[in-house]
């Protein structure tokens, strides 16, 4: 008699096997190339990495179809996997919930979107980072054995924003154990590295990696300045009032650059490819500024060589409005410009 598990390690080779999007040239893929057919991306946020059966915003399939024909070529997926595991060893993750998951990435590469898998928000790693760096390595255990298959069109970022009680040492380490982990069962399949402090450029300086692993890309997130981007976001600790617009001045595009710059400096001494995972103005800042600011980081990104993941499809800072059902115009065009 053929197991429950057996079945469905045989259903994911099928489901995987058939999604062959991948380097039907024969051309040899590393980091570099992977970042370029990254290129344009957005986040599904606001969906798989909200509390446990508490989805801040709905999915449907059907969105993968509008964000391939705006011209997108990857998606970011966030996941709060801790949520889904158990609390105790071996941290088995929900199978009901790992299975959506395996339709929803399924649905993205059969439109031939690269997809970036992560775990999202895990809070009590963050707080008490000895208590739960086992938990972690079991969830990526758990995630790297079953999708070992997948095409390389699937990437695994191994932790969101690193931050609180995370220190260097410790993040360091255990980002270290995570890639040394998933290498066991995926061997070349790209992973997206995180500095601390909310994936902050400036951190990038302070990351330990393996320095012979040539498939690694490092993720950093993009929200100068903040005043800016998150005037008005009930979730930031003090509120920062609605009001400051971004005009694009030298003073403001200096500001910006400087960090991209120093980003571009670590990317070339460390011949390691850069991906702006996240970056996004919210929705409470006037239209005009968000628009100005996202179209002058997105060139200056793709200047340097840089993929990107706006934040995010639908939610807060949404390019696409689910009301209307439609992009919203003028964030479209500066982030795909329509003469292309």
């Amino acid at each position: 008699m053929v197991s429950k598990e057996i079945i469905m390690k045989r259903s994911l080779l099928v489901l995987f096997g058939l999604l062959t999007v991948i380097n039907s040239s024969g051309e040899t893929w590393n980091a570099f190339t992977m970042n370029e057919r990254l290129g344009r991306g957005i986040n599904l946020g606001n969906m798989f990495e909200a509390p446990r059966q508490r989805a801040w915003e709905r999915f449907d399939v059907a969105y993968f179809d509008i964000i391939k024909k705006a011209g997108f070529t990857s998606v970011r997926i966030p996941v709060r996997w801790s949520d889904y595991a158990a609390e105790e060893a071996p941290y088995t993750i929900d199978p009901q919930f790992v299975k959506r998951i395996d339709t929803i990435i399924e649905e993205a590469i059969k439109r031939e979107l690269i997809v970036i898998l992560n775990i999202h928000h895990y809070q009590e790693f963050m707080v008490e980072p000895s208590e739960h760096a086992e938990r972690l390595l079991r969830l990526w255990e758990q995630l790297a054995v079953r999708y070992r298959n997948a095409p390389r069109a699937l990437c695994f970022e191994v932790l969101n924003e690193p931050v609180g009680n995370v220190t260097q040492d410790v993040w360091n380490r255990v980002q270290n154990d995570a890639i040394q982990l998933i290498r066991k069962t995926n061997p070349e399949r790209i992973i997206f590295v995180a500095p601390l402090g909310w994936n902050r450029i400036h951190f990038l300086k302070n990351l330990e990696l393996p320095s012979r692993d040539r498939n690694l890309i490092a993720s950093v997130h993009f929200y100068e300045p903040f005043r800016f981007t998150h005037q008005g976001a009930s979730w930031v600790e003090k509120t920062i009032p609605i009001g400051t617009s971004w005009m694009g001045s030298d003073e403001e595009q200096d500001k910006l650059l400087a960090g991209l710059d120093e980003a571009a400096r670590w990317s070339k001494e460390h011949n390691i490819p850069i991906n702006v995972g996240e970056f996004g103005a919210y929705s409470k800042a006037d239209m005009a500024s968000r628009v100005r600011w996202t179209e002058f980081l997105c060139r200056e990104m793709e200047k340097r060589g840089f993929s990107w993941n706006y934040w995010e499809f639908c939610s807060g800072f949404g390019a696409y409005d689910l009301d209307v059902g439609a992009w919203r115009a003028e964030l479209l065009e500066a982030l795909i410009p329509a003469d292309e």
